[in-house]
């Protein structure tokens, strides 16, 4: 009843044999490709390369065509010194049409467009940075999501192995009561332990399964597809602090803020150049035909190019170009500080990432050694117990040790990792 029991509570185990095998690339791969966040950015990245023109900045001609044509009615009634000139009429029909083409072309207006234009080309190029930083920060949701995944199943299996343990004592137990040695107590006590063992693994593997249907929403699939993780959480065991550091002015939100600096400085200039005087070329052909079926001119046409200079020169407008340059000029600190305020706090996250790292890795060489010998303590005292050379507490003790040095190896080795992936990060090293 025991072995039905477990095999039953196994049962998920079984039916994940024909699941699909999920390896970390292609859940990286699969939430780059699905992600709506990272949809979101690459939107933004093309909107900033759209933007990026001389014709947002101001720096190409206008042109324009335009075109009338008016048709009326008019009722006359002209009288001149001389009576003989007089004229009079109602609803005499007249028509005017008109037609032009004008440019407008700057020439200069301190320097506006072209700081209009770095600008534009500064905000393209971070848009890319931020794109890179939501890729980064999903790829460190999605490892640790999936190394958890796995961590959990590292616990099962420890569970699964005490079990084991559990079916061993239970069927000792019964062979020394066929033969007299072992008491009700005994057997009762090992069938509880095994049930609640069990019981155990059932709510660990429905942790499992609940971490799986968050990375496949992390990943934007069906939340009940069914997907099998086979995997270890392996350490690199190399990374140094120095390298670290040195590597941080190449994540792309350090990049970021620097841009944003170089950003507020064009915005600065742009600003300022509404101080100084603006010149136009002005350059156009016009076409004008007006016929009238009575009155003093019955006909008239004309039509012609033009060229000519505008210039705009502003004097006094409340200083309002002023203090919007002031405000500029101080949205330029206030980015640096911003910028100073990124960089100590990754600096500050990178060194307690490594001592976290450090301790982590030192702490997991004795996880595994405790972990190894705890699965040979438990071992010799099921021998010894088979033996009645030792109690049924002892076992349980056994047995209770093992699965300790076994979610504490296992927790070290996930915390390690975590901080190996934030570490790498923060240096913009995940794959």
């Amino acid at each position: 009843m025991i072995r039905i029991v477990l095999i039953a509570s196994l049962g998920l185990w079984i039916n994940q044999a024909a699941a699909q095998v999920l390896s970390l690339d292609e859940a990286l791969s699969t939430a780059l490709k699905n992600n709506i966040g990272i949809r979101i950015a690459r939107n933004e990245v093309q909107i900033a390369e759209i933007n990026n023109s001389y014709g947002i900045a101001g720096g190409l001609p206008l042109v324009l065509g335009t075109a009338s044509e008016n048709q009326q009615l008019t009722s006359i009634d002209q009288k001149y010194s001389n009576p003989a000139n007089n004229k009079s009429s109602s609803y005499t029909r007249s028509s005017n049409l008109s037609a032009g083409l004008s440019a407008d072309v700057l020439l200069y207006n301190g320097g506006r467009v072209a700081n209009a234009k770095n600008r534009l080309e500064e905000t393209e190029s971070q848009s890319r940075l931020l794109l890179d930083s939501r890729v980064q920060n999903l790829m460190y949701n999605v490892m640790l999501k999936y190394f958890d995944i796995v961590r959990q199943q590292s616990y099962a299996r420890t569970l699964e192995t005490s079990i084991s343990a559990s079916q061993q004592r239970l069927d000792i137990v019964k062979k020394q009561q066929a033969v007299g040695v072992a008491n009700d107590a005994d057997l009762f006590q090992s069938q509880v332990d095994l049930n609640t063992q069990i019981q155990n693994l059932q709510a660990q593997q429905l942790v499992v399964e609940q971490g799986k249907t968050d990375l496949l929403t992390l990943l934007s699939l069906r939340p009940d597809s069914v997907v099998l993780i086979r995997d270890t959480i392996l350490v690199n065991t190399n990374l140094r602090l120095d390298s670290i550091l040195a590597a941080i002015s190449q994540n792309p939100d350090v990049q970021a803020a620097y841009q944003q600096i170089s950003i507020s400085r064009f915005i600065e200039k742009e600003v300022g150049a509404q101080r100084y005087p603006s010149l136009l070329l002005n350059a156009g052909y016009n076409f004008s035909h007006t016929q009238n079926a009575a009155g003093f001119s019955l006909f008239n046409q004309s039509h012609g190019p033009y060229i000519g200079l505008g210039l705009t020169v502003p004097i006094f407008n409340g200083n309002i170009y002023k203090k919007q340059q002031q405000v500029a000029g101080i949205n330029v600190k206030t980015a640096s500080l911003e910028r100073d305020t990124l960089l100590l706090g990754i600096h500050s996250s990178a060194v307690k990432g490594w001592q976290a790292y450090r301790n982590n890795l030192q702490q997991l060489e004795t996880a595994k050694k405790n972990y190894d010998l705890s699965q040979k303590l438990l071992d010799l005292v099921l021998k010894r117990f088979q033996y009645k050379q030792a109690t049924i507490v002892e076992v349980k003790n056994a047995q209770q040790s093992f699965e300790d040095a076994g979610f504490l190896m296992i927790n070290v080795s996930y915390a390690a990792k975590v901080s190996e992936i934030q570490l790498r990060r923060l240096a913009n090293r995940l794959p």
